[in-house]
């Protein structure tokens, strides 16, 4: 495994000499976790899950991206929310830079859901001019045997932010930044203030359920427990990256996709129109 800032300039390009051109962007952002987890949870989960995935399977890891889509975190201490059309711009610039730097393919782990339709928007917009690296954004999908794994050790029933296993596998990856004492006995379900509205999301609707920021019930949470849900989501990963360098349709298909958006119009210009 790789950590991109770790590396000498000489040792960087070494290993892009013997062909190591996937690079992991882990992408996280800054928000409050609760009462009881570091602001960071995100990005540091998944930085250390990319982390010891590339030691499974050879990678570079950049350093985690920590300015996501948090505009619904605002109203707390310590969020970083930069303004929607920068942060999208910061994003797809960093994957530009990642490209230059010879890195053919590029998978975006995301550590926060409220990054989801950001990174689905972000790699579209990549198909705006040619780019010299395809994008890939992964699913979490198990096996069956995975999922029964991750159900077994589960206690409560709502996992959604600062809950049983994100703070078991934050136990597990850095227990000295976890304060267990703050939550005391707290726990969060959601407050179902929308549910008078028709199926659908507002731009309230995580706040109208969750208005302290915390979703679940972290009070089982345990190391013990995270390093088993660790472990899915780092060979989830792992395996992920296996396949993808495997993969020559997506660069090809990505080529061709290019050539013919470039060639639109162009009849227009090599022949004559016909006469009306």
């Amino acid at each position: 495994m790789m950590q991109w800032e770790n590396l000498t300039a000489a040792e960087f390009q070494e290993s892009l000499r013997k062909g190591n051109r996937v690079c992991l962007l882990p992408a996280g952002c800054v928000e409050k976790h609760g009462p009881h987890l570091p602001l960071g949870t995100d990005y540091l989960n998944g930085h250390k899950i990319c982390c010891l995935a590339a030691e499974k399977e050879p990678a570079v890891v950049f350093p985690p991206f920590y300015f996501g889509q948090i505009q619904e975190g605002r109203p707390f201490p310590g969020t970083i929310a930069l303004s929607p059309t920068l942060t999208l711009e910061l994003l797809l610039e960093v994957l530009d830079e990642i490209g230059r730097n010879g890195f053919h393919k590029i998978v975006i782990y995301n550590a926060h859901g409220g990054n989801r339709h950001l990174l689905n928007y972000a790699i579209q917009s990549c198909l705006a001019e040619r780019k010299p690296y395809a994008v890939y954004l992964p699913e979490r999908r198990y096996t069956d045997e995975q999922r029964e794994a991750w159900k077994d050790v589960l206690e409560s029933d709502l996992h959604a932010h600062a809950c049983e296993c994100e703070t078991s596998i934050s136990l597990a990856n850095h227990p000295e930044l976890v304060k267990m004492d703050e939550l005391g006995d707290l726990k969060a379900d959601a407050l179902g203030r929308g549910d008078h509205l028709p199926p659908g999301r507002t731009s309230a609707s995580w706040y109208l359920d969750f208005p302290e920021h915390y979703a679940g019930d972290a009070r089982s949470a345990t190391a013990e427990k995270g390093e088993i849900l660790r472990d899915v989501l780092v060979d989830g990963l792992a395996e992920y990256v296996r396949i993808i360098k495997q993969d020559d349709n997506v660069p090809r298909l990505l080529a061709e996709f290019y050539n013919r958006a470039e060639d639109v119009g162009m009849y227009n210009h090599r022949t004559p129109r016909p006469p009306h």
